[in-house]
């Protein structure tokens, strides 16, 4: 889970683990890299606008180091959340701001399809 407001990020945590799901949380994308250089994710969930590296740069830094990658959900509050996972190729986006049931959805769908 990469996000930098923490309410949020702590929100979906909690909902993740309470459906069994190992969660590991960063609060901007170099956190996020450093983190998966130790345990590869089964599922990414990404905001976009953060701070030292954003999205767009993860999401970047990510595809080039990792030949066994992750599927990654974009969850943002932009207007347009489509272009926004369309701009990095993401598996699936979902829009801020959003249900629970909407982002357990995409995930428990994306879940063990890491290529």
């Amino acid at each position: 889970m990469v996000e930098d407001v923490s309410d949020i990020r702590q929100l979906v945590v909690y909902a993740l683990e309470d459906e069994g799901y190992e969660v590991v949380e960063a609060a901007d994308g170099q956190a996020a890299l450093d983190l998966i250089s130790e345990q590869h994710p089964d599922v990414i969930i990404l905001d976009m606008s953060m701070p030292v590296i954003d999205g767009w740069k993860f999401a970047e830094l990510y595809r080039e180091r990792y030949a066994s990658r992750a599927p990654i959900i974009v969850l943002t509050a932009a207007h347009n959340a489509a272009k926004r996972a369309a701009d990095i190729d993401a598996d699936a986006y979902v829009p801020k701001p959003f249900t629970l049931g909407a982002l357990l959805e995409r995930v428990s769908a994306m879940a063990g399809r890491t290529g």
